[in-house]
């Protein structure tokens, strides 16, 4: 009976994720509420624009779970895609996923094959 050998490289990812996905949240909710009516339109629009970002890397997050938890390459090669795709959405904020992306494609090369 073998044992199935949790990648340390995809908790990293994951939690890296989770802190990140928590601090956009906070900021953008901090944003809406606070100044004028031309401020809180700004602050509406910049949230529109980075839904999308913020969507993309919470499906890589989702994505990075299962394949910590259930051992599965396939899972970790979406995962490293999905934050490619959160960079290509909005390249601002490239610097946040970054290192979750890097972390993921390696832990995909590591893995073995199914």
């Amino acid at each position: 009976m073998t044992k199935n050998k949790k990648n340390k490289l995809l908790l990293v990812s994951s939690i890296l994720t989770v802190l990140y996905i928590i601090y956009i949240i906070y900021y953008m909710a901090g944003n809406l509420g606070a100044g004028s009516s031309a401020e809180q339109a700004g602050a509406a629009i910049a949230s529109a624009l980075i839904l999308p970002h913020i969507l993309a890397t919470g499906i890589a997050l989702l994505f990075n779970v299962l394949a910590w938890s259930m051992g599965r390459r396939g899972f970790a090669l979406t995962s490293g895609i999905m934050y490619g795709v959160a960079m290509l959405l909005f390249p601002f904020y490239f610097m946040f996923v970054i290192i979750q992306m890097i972390l993921t494609f390696v832990a995909f090369a590591k893995m073995k094959k199914e």
